[in-house]
């Protein structure tokens, strides 16, 4: 993914900035616990959440962060309206997640903007870096797309796995066999969710409660969007 760590590291700037380097996370979506772990190795002291629904990815977190008390893990549906009950605190500092919710449609995506509101303490941070698409500049973003692509075929054929090696590379280990059939008992191929604009996920966000939201990092077709409660 290009500008993976960039995207990380202006997530961890902001964190720093608003909250404090010792900040209680919610690592939303958290799959096998990229952002957690780049948080603890830049503040030791801060304690982790993980929430997910993918039983193969929470597998893999799991075993990587095993005998470290900072961090917990929950399987929860981010569907569910009584998701968050599961959690093991009422609120967090910051609320964290990258390239996860576009599986989600725009409905259930603004529910979930409202239970994140919730639980975010007073003067605390939600983030989501993922793709969000103007659909205003039609050919700008086919001209993106069609670049990116590119790239990503000639990783491909430098040896990168894709999305369907990787998936068929846990299928076959022994560890992960039954909790990836698990996953595609849930999701399938793959959802199919929304990419809405930045525009829209700063007004649903101000809509939610945040009092300030905006993009703080971008590339050509992502962006980190900062919600301030």
């Amino acid at each position: 993914m290009p500008d993976r760590e960039e995207r990380f590291r202006v997530m961890l700037d902001m964190v720093e900035a608003l909250v404090g380097p010792r900040p209680r996370v919610l690592d939303l979506a958290c799959g096998t616990g990229s952002i957690t772990d780049r948080l603890l190795r830049r503040f030791p002291e801060a304690v982790s959440t993980g929430v997910d629904l993918d039983p193969a990815l929470l597998t893999i977190a799991e075993g990587y962060f095993a005998g470290d008390e900072r961090v917990s893990f929950v399987t929860a549906d981010l569907k569910d309206p009584q998701w968050a009950r599961k959690l093991p605190y009422d609120s967090y500092d910051a609320v964290l997640t990258a390239t996860a919710l576009h599986w989600l449609h725009s409905e259930p995506l603004a529910a979930l903007y409202g239970q994140i509101g919730a639980l975010v303490r007073d003067g605390g941070v939600f983030m989501n870096a993922d793709h969000m698409i103007d659909e205003s500049t039609p050919r700008i973003n086919a001209a993106e797309r069609a670049h990116r692509h590119a790239q990503m075929d000639r990783a491909k054929e430098s040896g990168v796995l894709d999305w369907a090696e990787w998936w068929a590379l846990a299928a076959a280990d022994p560890v992960l066999a039954g909790p990836t059939a698990q996953r595609y008992e849930i999701y399938g191929e793959h959802a199919d969710g929304d990419t809405p604009s930045v525009r829209w996920h700063a007004e649903t966000l101000r809509a939610a409660g945040f009092g300030e939201a905006r993009a703080v990092w971008s590339s050509p077709s992502d962006s980190l969007l900062l919600a301030l409660k």
